[in-house]
């Protein structure tokens, strides 16, 4: 996808998860704790800050994985997923960063909302 296409279905996500929440336009930290909640699996609840931050990570991970970078090494006793790295990330600018896990996450959410 090209920067233009990328922004352009970003809005509409953000958009479409406004409406099923009631709420604000979600920016990539709220995208990335819902994928993480997701793949959780347990549904919504409550979170302390340590384990948001660790749904973040989690959905990098499976968002990154799509591209080879991760594998997703096991679950833990608490069904927590771990991933490990198994392929060298090359070192992308903050933005073109930002742009790639965006282009991931809509990538997701079409899966879902398929």
């Amino acid at each position: 996808m090209k920067p233009a296409e990328i922004n352009i279905r970003w809005k509409q996500l953000q958009e479409k998860i406004a409406q099923e929440f009631d709420s604000e336009a979600p920016d990539l930290k709220v995208i990335l704790f819902l994928i993480g909640v997701q793949e959780l699996g347990k549904g919504p609840g409550k979170f302390s800050k340590r384990q948001k931050e660790e749904l973040m990570h989690i959905a990098t991970c499976r968002l990154l994985s799509e591209m080879g970078f991760y594998e997703l090494e096991a679950l833990d006793q608490d069904g927590w997923p771990h991933w490990k790295l198994v392929k060298q990330i090359p070192a992308y600018a903050s933005l073109e960063q930002e742009m790639l896990l965006k282009s991931l996450a809509i990538g997701y959410f079409d899966d879902i909302y398929e």
